[in-house]
């Protein structure tokens, strides 16, 4: 608990589309100008703030007249599109309204795939923050399909945390935080993400939105696990951010994840969160005592693989009960895995300097 105190000089707020957006209105002008006023104050005391704004398909959605989320890709990219260009407007407009620039900057997976496009990512966001200019970030949902899409924006912020070496990412929503059973009562501290913690969880019911409570979650342990502190709270509570941003821990109406002690360094967190497994490889118990004590992959102690991964490729690590306990990047093509597994050969299929062990 001695996480309280400390200056959280980068910041990401993740802004949820059902706060901005809902079945009443299109956009709600007076919650937005005090979620920016909040952030142009941080800026203004020296803090570097990255936004994650959420918004623009459900805004699309009201100016197009849709009732509920688009099913066909080419509707819902259109949608996106429209919608995205309305949240800009209306950043832009507030930002400069309190002497602030803001930019527009749209990932997609594969911008976190390749590892030179992460780096380019982190260097543009990296350069914003130096010119007091914040970067606005959303899925670029005008292109991306399923195989590059990050789902929702709840895992895009905490990759984004990681990305930049945030301090604090900020999770706003319209609930108080994770709550109990009885849902009335905010989990106020969470020290380790597991099963039943997810068990108080559940997916969003809202037409306008993807993810939820479990999405949450899930984002803010990858958050904790690369060493940042994460808070899921109610945007529409005044000076929330603010607030939060003071002192997270010592008290509030908000759900505090702890963040590990022992950080994730950028190169494995980038192995760990930042890049999808593009296959998988399943090894024996002598293997995976071998990988715990960070040592390398040989191909003695492989079982089995699947998908088709090439050499440079992130690939998960499950043991023989398919469970996953690492990720690595892999030094050969799965046609070579399956040429080698479980033979005797000189061959490191992953070095353990490109092994990340997952908490």
């Amino acid at each position: 608990m001695k996480q309280s105190g400390k200056n959280y000089k980068r910041i990401v707020v993740k802004v949820g589309s059902s706060l901005f957006c809902s079945s009443k209105e299109c956009l709600n002008f007076s919650l937005l100008n005090h979620t920016v006023s909040q952030i142009s104050a941080l800026i203004n005391s020296g803090h570097e703030v990255v936004i994650v704004s959420s918004g623009a398909i459900a805004l699309g959605m009201r100016i197009l007249d849709l009732k509920s989320r688009p099913k066909e890709l080419p509707v819902l990219q259109a949608a996106a599109a429209i919608g995205q260009n309305a949240l800009m407007d209306s950043y832009s407009r507030i930002f400069k309204d309190n002497k602030l620039t803001c930019a527009q900057v749209l990932l997609t997976w594969e911008d976190f795939d390749d590892r030179s496009r992460y780096l380019n990512a982190k260097n543009t966001i990296s350069t914003l923050l130096k010119l007091k200019s914040v970067p606005i970030i959303n899925e670029n949902d005008t292109i991306s399909t399923a195989e590059i899409k990050f789902g929702d924006n709840d895992r895009l912020s905490a990759l984004v945390a990681s990305l930049i070496n945030a301090d604090l990412l900020i999770m706003l929503s319209d609930v108080d935080g994770l709550l109990m059973k009885d849902k009335k009562t905010v989990v106020n501290f969470v020290e380790e993400i597991n099963e039943g913690l997810r068990s108080l969880a559940r997916p969003t019911d809202k037409s306008t939105s993807v993810g939820g409570m479990i999405t949450k979650i899930e984002a803010a342990k990858i958050a904790v696990d690369s060493g940042i502190l994460c808070v899921i709270a109610n945007g529409k509570t005044d000076n929330v951010i603010s607030d939060i941003t003071q002192d997270p821990v010592s008290g509030g109406n908000w759900t505090v994840f702890l963040s590990k002690k022992e950080s994730l360094a950028a190169k494995d967190r980038w192995i760990a969160f930042g890049s999808k497994p593009k296959g998988k490889i399943i090894v024996d118990d002598g293997a995976k005592k071998a990988l715990l004590n960070k040592k390398s992959l040989l191909s003695v102690g492989i079982k089995d693989s699947e998908g088709k991964f090439e050499e440079g490729d992130i690939i998960s690590i499950t043991d023989q009960e398919n469970k996953e306990f690492a990720r690595g990047k892999c030094s050969i093509s799965y046609r070579m895995v399956e040429k080698i597994k479980g033979k005797r050969t000189e061959k490191e299929v992953i070095h353990c300097d490109n092994i990340v062990i997952l908490k």
